[in-house]
């Protein structure tokens, strides 16, 4: 044990010593802290340059009865006799645009809007604006201004979410953070994953190249050279992703109150980092075993990094089809990825956050996830020393499968 322990640790060491880690590490937050101090500049720069811009709107009244304005600081509205006036002003710059309320207008609700701009959309101030105006015409002999202003803004809603037993959920981040978070979480986790057990390939190949490993072999067994530098490079990707973890949790919370709107709830549910943390150790534990079992079949590193690449697709799968795991549950699909153990980690985290998945699943698939790495492990020893010293030699599928068997 003492000798794992020792390769634990020199592998740990040069793990986070070497500048690839550090800078994937304070990457991910730099840029997201980044990314919203741009969003809060360009934002402030908006709405200091939206309080200075005016929008000048003309109108031109052919039904009859619309004479009620209320300008306001940012909408100035002016009425024009005919449409000829009115195309007039805008041609002079003297208004920004203008519509016409037709004679029938009560009847089709149609307003005719004309503008110079070449417009992706309508602007939804200007839209709104103008509605409001349609509205307070309407309206101003036919009731109150309290019930005026309440027709204008007649509801502003507050969604709460309700727990399986009727009570209000301790999450309330909704089907937006529970998409996003999951999601990010299956980035990171794969970019921890290869980044770790790309190091531990790499390791294995180099040593096995450089005949290194023949001393290696010589004071240690294959089942203590594997389990230290999975141990070693497990703890330092668990750092790194309980650091990313962290780091969003703080994110959010200044996400949530920089940005707003779809965001304003947005948080990280504790059991999402506690599973998090879990899945990472597991998922990380079973591709450093695949990992060095490739490392010890293929002859360089460069085929064993092409060699590994098949493992990828099997694992970005489910954040590919995030919603059809929102709309089939229950689907033999849903089930077949949370329980294969390649992609279990990532899908047993993304259905987390969507909150479909019962507690047994989550059991079973640990299960699934540990019995698959204590196997993997226990044929690795065999399937290790049987090919780890085989030099410029890439053994055949029978000889693989005849280790495996003899394992």
């Amino acid at each position: 044990m003492n000798k794992t322990t020792q390769i634990s640790k020199h592998e740990f060491i040069k793990m986070i010593r070497s500048k690839g880690f550090i800078i994937v590490t304070l990457l991910f937050p730099m840029l997201a802290l980044l990314a919203l101090g741009g969003y809060t500049m360009v934002n402030r720069m908006g709405a200091e340059s939206n309080e200075s811009q005016v929008v000048n709107i003309g109108y031109v009244d052919e039904a009859g009865g619309f004479n009620s304005i209320n300008n306001n600081e940012e909408i100035i509205f002016t009425n024009y006799e005919s449409t000829a006036k009115a195309t007039e002003a805008l041609l002079a710059g003297n208004i920004d645009e203008y519509f016409i309320i037709p004679e029938d207008y009560m009847l089709s609700g149609i307003v005719r809007r004309f503008t110079l701009e070449q417009e992706l959309e309508l602007p939804g101030n200007t839209i709104r604006a103008v509605r409001n105006f349609l509205l307070s015409n309407i309206l101003q002999e036919q009731t109150s201004s309290e019930i005026l202003e309440r027709a204008k803004s007649p509801a502003g809603f507050i969604s709460t979410r309700l727990d399986e037993a009727g009570q209000i959920s301790t999450e309330q981040g909704g089907l937006f953070g529970a998409f996003l978070i999951p999601y990010l979480f299956g980035i990171l986790f794969w970019i921890a994953i290869l980044m770790s057990s790309s190091t531990l390939l790499e390791g294995l190949s180099e040593e096995k190249e450089n005949r290194i490993m023949e001393i290696l072999i010589s004071s240690v067994s294959t089942k203590q050279l594997i389990i230290g530098k999975i141990i070693g490079l497990g703890i330092a990707g668990l750092l790194q992703i309980l650091f990313w973890f962290i780091s969003a949790s703080f994110i959010a919370g200044l996400v949530s109150e920089s940005v707003g709107g779809i965001f304003s709830n947005l948080e990280i549910p504790m059991r999402l980092i506690a599973f998090g943390a879990g899945y990472f150790i597991l998922g990380y534990l079973l591709f450093s075993v695949l990992f060095s079992l490739i490392g010890a079949i293929v002859p360089t590193y460069r085929e064993g990094q092409q060699l590994s690449m098949l493992l990828i697709p099997l694992g970005v799968i489910p954040l590919i089809i995030i919603p059809f795991f929102t709309e089939n549950p229950t689907h033999p699909l849903t089930y077949f990825l949370t329980f294969f153990p390649i992609s279990a980690p990532v899908t047993s985290m993304i259905r987390i956050g969507l909150g479909n998945i019962p507690y047994w699943q989550l059991v079973l698939t640990i299960i699934v996830i540990i019995i698959s790495i204590i196997g993997l492990i226990l044929i690795s020893a065999r399937v290790f020393r049987a090919f780890l010293l085989m030099y410029g030699k890439r053994p055949n599928l029978k000889e693989i499968m005849r280790s495996i068997r003899q394992a």
